[in-house]
């Protein structure tokens, strides 16, 4: 019997850079909460802009927000893991020199950029909602830092790979989305939030049903015995994925949670 539901949420519940859920959705946490079920919604956004995509909901649910770096519920934190600040400098410092590029770093409360004349500003307040604040160097703010991210407008396929093999061994490195590559701690991935959730509520993985279409979605799927890819997924997470369900226009996460609710669970 599944006790837990954990889904990606750009791409996969909504097209990249939307910010309006099916009001079924909220319709379908409160019945999954009546049977038992816990719903949990995972991004690489910040807390503050996915709470506020599920207010009608957001105690019946848990958050794992910027990539699984930072999970809440209730409002009380259950998981922040920080960055090396000596590490996310020479990092900062090499996305500053990428041309067509530009940098975001993430404390749990808000994002920090360099710049308010770009469309990075725009999509970060007006697409996602963020709370952002745009100060002359990132590396000066006293901040616990969780991600850091590459904002590229015409898309992240050309530097990727390179990007990867540079840091992959410093950090966690994860496509998210066609114009961002997120890092993180080692420790912090929507699959290790996951685990934490497990352990904590003492589900099994064998309970868990968990939805995504991205690279940085592929440890939250490894963690589900019922794993879906959507529809629009990336074929490397189709391959991951137990099951394909019906693409993020189409509302394939909602049908299958329809049809959960109506199973009881099972």
């Amino acid at each position: 019997m599944i006790k837990l539901v954990a889904t990606d949420i750009d791409g996969t519940l909504l097209d990249e850079g939307t910010d309006r859920l099916n009001p079924e959705l909220f319709d379908l946490v409160r019945k999954l909460k009546e049977k038992g079920i816990i719903f949990a919604a995972a991004s690489g956004r910040q807390y503050a802009s996915i709470r506020r995509l599920f207010d009608p909901v957001a105690h019946d649910m848990i958050f794992i927000a910027e990539n699984g770096a930072y999970v809440v519920c209730r409002d009380v934190d259950m998981l922040e893991v920080k960055m090396d600040r000596n590490k996310v400098a020479e990092l900062v410092q090499e996305i500053r020199r990428m041309k067509g590029c530009e940098v975001a770093v993430a404390a749990k409360d808000a994002m920090y950029i360099e710049r308010a004349d770009t469309g990075l500003y725009d999509l970060l307040v007006n697409g996602y909602h963020n709370q952002v604040k745009v100060v002359e160097d990132v590396l000066k703010e006293d901040i616990p830092i969780i991600k850091v991210s590459i904002y590229c407008k015409d898309g992240v396929d050309g530097i990727s790979q390179g990007v990867k093999s540079r840091w992959e061994g410093t950090f966690r490195t994860m496509l998210a989305g066609r114009i961002w590559i997120d890092f993180a701690d080692y420790s912090a991935d929507k699959g290790k939030a996951i685990q934490s959730i497990q352990k904590s509520l003492l589900i099994d993985r064998s309970e868990t049903m968990a939805f995504g279409d991205n690279g940085n979605d592929l440890g939250m799927l490894a963690n589900a015995e019922e794993s879906y890819a959507i529809g629009n997924a990336r074929e490397e997470v189709k391959e991951a994925a137990k099951h394909i369900a019906d693409t993020s226009r189409n509302d394939g996460v909602v049908k299958v949670l329809r049809s959960l609710v109506e199973t009881d669970g099972n």
